[in-house]
């Protein structure tokens, strides 16, 4: 048996004692996943009535509402609700779709891509909405599924292990282990998808196949039958009672929503999947103990024992022995989980050093990141832009493919924050202010110079004048992040293995191809 207070306890006890890894955490699935859609909803939510400026070259993303409205126009013969005030119904309507949905969805990317088919002459350029459909399937299945099993790996680790780090939200693309879980957890998406056309049933299997993330967090190798059969097997008399502990939460979310989500990220995500994460551990230990059938699937005992510095010494010891992909790498991390003894290993090319993020930088590397990470920014912006809208726009600022708002914004983080590795948090802090000026500057003398904005934000509802919002520029600051931690040491490496003289052609090569490239610009426009 279990109780809501004892796990709500034991929920707070870790938020007080790990509260920045916690937070980081839920931040990094709202911001990565399709999770905690209500968290995020403020950072990008536009105003109903607006309208793109036409003076801008980028203007924002398509709203999940306005795919929602514009699908029930050419439906219906305006809004078919008679006797409610339209303005009314699309305001309200508006909000309610953008709070709970996110916007990379394979539904309202099929929407949109619908409604592109209805008002547009269907030729080549049709492919890409149907495309958009394909990236935010394999979105969600290879991406958002599997990071939200690293989730659920984190908080139960986090339970007994102190430093747990962050990066456990990565482990199943470290172990190179992604296809099984991917396809159970797509099957989970799929039963429950045609379950809820009987409503009630839905809602049933909702919280009967709740713990298969927890499941295989635990257990990746474990077989998609057995891992529906133990959830079920877990969660039986327990639906009810967990509902209960989700509807205890209503207030907090409730409460959150006047706060623009802001709550949600500093403290009820955490507590919520703290208490969550605390259910299934208490689930677990009582079916293992029970010695009920399957149980032996739930093998990783070292999620409640905490092994002492011997046992981990002798067990090393004998995994030396063995040859396994651990055996030239390997360290002991105090009061971390002891991966070593993991029952999935990754292959042994998978087994590296970690890149060193404290590392010096040349002036040559500095040349090679710039145009790196500008082509790098363009080509995310290029797939961010087909999987929220359909469509491929470029900003008609240059003719491709450089977005050299990221190369500056790269070599600035890389030249100012190199003493502030150690802080992750508040590089995270300081990039977001960076970047905010950045590219408020930026268009600022856009507008000044050429009498428009590269971006326009207006239609958003958290915005300074137009040239920044909030969701962009937290967007940015993990994508710094992501640059300053991981891209920029891996792409140093590499680079600096291809000897002097060809670092020295290959960043001449992007230099003329970026200078040819704003010529051809200038003369186009």
């Amino acid at each position: 048996m279990w109780k809501r207070k004892t796990l709500k306890k034991k929920a707070i006890a870790l938020l007080k004692q790990r509260y920045l890894n916690m937070i980081s955490v839920c931040f990094l699935i709202a911001m990565l996943t399709t999770a905690y859609a209500v968290s995020t909803t403020f950072l990008n939510l536009q105003f109903p009535s607006a309208a793109p400026s036409s003076d801008a070259a980028f203007t924002p993303d398509i709203s999940n509402s306005a795919t929602v409205l514009d699908t029930l126009s050419h439906l219906f013969d305006g809004l078919p609700f008679p006797g409610i005030s339209n303005d009314i119904l699309y305001n309200a309507g508006s909000l309610a779709i953008d709070l709970f949905s996110t916007n990379i969805s394979v539904f309202f990317n099929t929407l949109r891509a619908v409604n592109y088919f209805l008002t547009e002459n269907i030729t080549v350029a049709a492919l890409l909405p149907a495309a958009s459909i394909l990236f935010a399937f394999l979105y969600q299945i290879f991406v958002s599924n599997l990071l939200l099993i690293g989730e659920k790996r984190f908080f139960l680790e986090n339970r007994n292990y102190r430093k747990t780090p962050v990066s456990k939200i990565f482990f199943l693309y470290k172990l190179r282990y992604l296809r099984h879980p991917a396809w159970i957890m797509f099957a989970r998406l799929l039963f429950q998808f045609l379950w809820n056309f009987t409503i009630a049933g839905g809602i049933i299997k909702h919280y009967e196949y709740i713990l298969i993330p927890y499941i295989l967090a635990e257990n990746p190798q474990i077989s998609r039958k057995d891992a529906f059969l133990l959830s079920k097997q877990l969660m039986k008399h327990n639906k009810w009672k967990y509902f209960l502990l989700d509807l205890s939460f209503f207030g907090w979310k409730l409460l959150s929503l006047f706060t623009f989500g802001l709550l949600d990220f500093l403290f009820v995500n955490p507590y919520l999947t703290a208490c969550h994460a605390e259910l299934y551990a208490t689930l677990r230990r009582n079916y293992v103990l029970s010695r009920a059938a399957g149980y032996e699937l739930l093998n990783d005992s070292y999620l409640e024992h905490v092994p002492s510095e011997d046992e981990l010494l002798i067990s090393k010891a004998l995994y030396d022995d063995s040859q396994g992909p651990y055996t030239k790498i390997s360290y002991f991390a105090p009061e971390q989980y002891p991966v070593f003894l993991f029952s999935v290993q990754p292959p042994l090319r998978a087994v590296r050093s970690p890149l060193k993020a404290d590392r010096r930088y040349d002036l040559l590397s500095y040349l090679f990141l710039f145009p790196a990470f500008s082509i790098f920014g363009w080509l995310l912006e290029t797939v961010l832009r087909l999987l929220n809208t359909g469509v491929v726009d470029r900003t008609a600022v240059f003719f491709d493919p450089w977005t050299p708002l990221y190369g500056i914004y790269g070599i600035l983080i890389l030249l100012l924050w190199k003493r502030l590795l150690k802080k992750p948090a508040l590089v995270f802090l300081l990039n977001t202010i960076l970047y905010s000026v950045l590219e408020y500057l930026t268009n600022l003398g856009a507008e000044l110079l050429i009498g428009r904005r590269l971006r326009d934000y207006s239609e958003f509802v958290l915005n300074l004048n137009g040239r920044i919002y909030l969701g962009g520029s937290i967007a940015f600051a993990l994508i710094g992040c992501a640059f300053l931690y991981y891209l920029a040491p891996k792409w140093t490496e590499k680079y600096m293995k291809l000897g002097h003289s060809r670092r020295i052609s290959l960043c001449s090569l992007l230099y003329l191809l970026f200078i040819a490239d704003i010529v051809i610009s200038i003369v186009i426009s």
